[in-house]
């Protein structure tokens, strides 16, 4: 049996990295959870958080992208693109500390793990 206080604190962690950094730390640390941590449903919370986290940098390079192309008239879309960041994010983390047994799965991304 798995302790879940344990769990509910490393999976909210996994999806609570951002937080800290958007870079290379918002990755590093799920990917360390994967590795440290023998529970099935923290492992499923890291990997579904590392591909949400470089489905984030992947969107973000495209909205740049289009912002710059269009001289500054997409610009609303960059604000859109934080809020659905955000807002997933705190989803998740809700969800995992209200539901610690079940994985969270985030809407509308690309797994690549």
């Amino acid at each position: 049996m798995y302790d879940p206080d344990k769990r509910k604190l490393f999976s909210a962690l996994c999806h609570a990295a951002i937080f800290f950094s958007t870079a290379f730390v918002s990755v590093g640390i799920p990917i360390a959870m994967l590795f440290i941590s023998n529970d099935p449903v923290v492992q499923e919370n890291a990997k579904e958080s590392i591909n949400f986290h470089f489905n984030v940098w992947i969107y973000g390079i495209i909205i740049t992208a289009l912002i710059w192309l269009t001289l500054g008239l997409l610009f609303p879309l960059a604000g859109i693109g934080y809020l659905l960041h955000w807002g997933l994010t705190i989803w998740a983390i809700a969800r995992i500390l209200t539901n610690p047994d079940q994985p969270f799965r985030y809407p509308f991304i690309f797994r690549v793990l």
